[in-house]
């Protein structure tokens, strides 16, 4: 039995499909181990969505051929699409995997182990290590011209909540983006086997799921009335009426399909969580032109209002760039208005990265690293700060939490989960279980970003 390690960088996307991945691995007889110990095969689902990340992939590459010279490291997935031919030229990676055959990798490593073996009877090394090279390149393949990669998971590693692939790749283009070139054009994933999926996850337990993919508002694009509005309402109507479902959420929302009988329809399925990730990237008009992004700030603000209308309470978070070539300091301080004037419940706060192959790539005026960290740093201030505040909001109420796991803080053992709005809430522990949903009152902050509850049973007693 052979062993096999496996390590994911990046989205939650990658994650679905590494967990898919070893299941499929598991079925075919090798041994799963932690990427830790020594295996007799590594592989690194990569990511490459800055240059951080493609630093992470080598890293993560190098790190597991140190752990065992003599194994074989697979380099699969987005880093590897937008870079193979350098890639391949890295001793420490013996196969490469484009991501569209990441459904495919037992049968692969089969094939290349078999292949390995009649190679090196045959043949000098040199000219072996030439032809290997060469084999690792045909496994990228042009994304572009391929269906939906349909594969299921029967287990997540997650705690309480299963992330289910609907979509993958993306038509937007955006000028900083490299992804629509790593992951392809839009596929999207035939309702009817979302469904079956999840109808197997809550036969194993699971209570809430999280619809996720590249660019979800795009889901339906490629079907035949190219209506995303109307399948993706479609389908999260159908999951609410299932059976063991408890709680949905979707993973990241594009503003332009919040349309008010879009949000009206989302609201009249009581499974679907307050909790809304709508991407931004900019709060200021004239760099989210730069950016391609489609919508202006006005759109964007008319789009949280209509939630927040809908969803009273609700928590909306968003995803910011700093440093976009051309950024001004007026520019900046626009944005930064535009994100206290919304609010938001969580930032996620990222410094541009240039990305070869893409229009932002070849910009004038590129902003000096030093000055997108101090804007970085401002921008996490004030992320900090407004998170806080909305968690302070939750003290005095009570809420429902699915509990996830158990950790000991300070001594104290407590069940860790999360209300519909993902709010972090402890409680002190019981004979609880996980994907246990209970009542809590929050009296107080735990740590900076942990609420304390209290049983509401024990607290109707005082």
């Amino acid at each position: 039995m052979k062993s096999v390690a496996l390590h994911n960088l990046g989205c939650k996307v990658n994650s679905y499909e590494v967990e898919v991945m070893q299941q499929n691995l598991q079925k075919n007889g090798y041994e799963i181990v932690d990427f830790n110990q020594k295996s007799d095969i590594y592989i690194i689902n990569t990511c490459s969505v800055t240059n951080m990340a493609d630093r992470k992939s080598r890293q993560m590459l190098h790190r597991a051929k140190k752990q065992n010279p003599n194994a074989i490291v697979v380099a699969v997935g987005c880093y590897v699409q937008a870079d193979a031919f350098s890639i391949a030229q890295d001793d420490s990676i013996d196969l490469l995997v484009g991501n569209n055959l990441k459904k495919d990798i037992a049968d692969i490593l089969k094939r290349y182990m078999e292949w390995e073996e009649n190679l090196s009877t045959e043949i000098e090394a040199d000219e072996a290590n030439f032809l290997r090279k060469t084999l690792n390149n045909t496994t990228v393949v042009d994304v572009k011209k391929v269906d939906f990669e349909d594969d299921r998971m029967e287990q997540t590693a997650e705690h309480a909540r299963a992330y289910i692939k609907i979509q993958d790749g993306c038509n937007r283009f955006c000028t900083y983006c490299i992804i629509p070139y790593t992951r392809g054009t839009v596929r999207s994933r035939k309702q009817e086997s979302v469904l079956e999926e999840i109808a197997g996850l809550v036969k194993e337990g699971y209570r809430e799921f999280v619809l996720t993919g590249i660019h979800i508002s795009s889901y339906g694009l490629d079907f035949a009335e190219k209506n995303p509005e109307k399948y993706l309402l479609e389908l999260i109507r159908n999951i609410n009426q299932m059976d063991g479902v408890e709680r949905i959420r979707i993973g990241s929302f594009e503003p332009m399909i919040l349309t008010e009988a879009f949000v009206a329809g989302i609201a009249s399925c009581q499974k679907m969580c307050p909790h809304f990730h709508i991407s931004l990237q900019s709060g200021c008009d004239g760099t989210l032109k730069r950016m391609n992004r489609r919508y202006t700030t006005d759109e964007y603000m008319e789009k949280v209002e209509l939630l927040r209308r809908y969803f009273p309470g609700c928590a909306v978070t968003t995803d910011v760039i700093v440093g976009f070539p051309g950024e001004t300091e007026e520019e900046f301080t626009e944005t930064k208005e535009f994100l206290e004037a919304v609010n938001f419940f969580e930032m996620h706060i990222f410094k541009y990265s240039r990305r070869r192959g893409t229009k932002a790539d070849k910009m004038p005026e590129q902003v000096p690293e030093e000055i997108k960290t101090q804007r970085s740093n401002v921008l996490l201030e004030l992320e900090k700060k407004q998170s806080q505040e909305f968690r302070k909001g939750f003290i005095g109420k009570t809420v429902k939490v699915l509990l996830e796991e158990e950790k000991e803080i300070g001594g104290i053992s407590f069940w860790l989960g999360h209300t519909g709005e993902y709010v972090k809430v402890a409680v002190p522990e019981k004979k609880f279980a996980k994907n246990m949903f209970v009542e809590v009152y929050i009296k107080e902050f735990l740590q900076e970003d942990i609420l304390l509850g209290e049983l509401i049973e024990e607290t109707m007693k005082k």
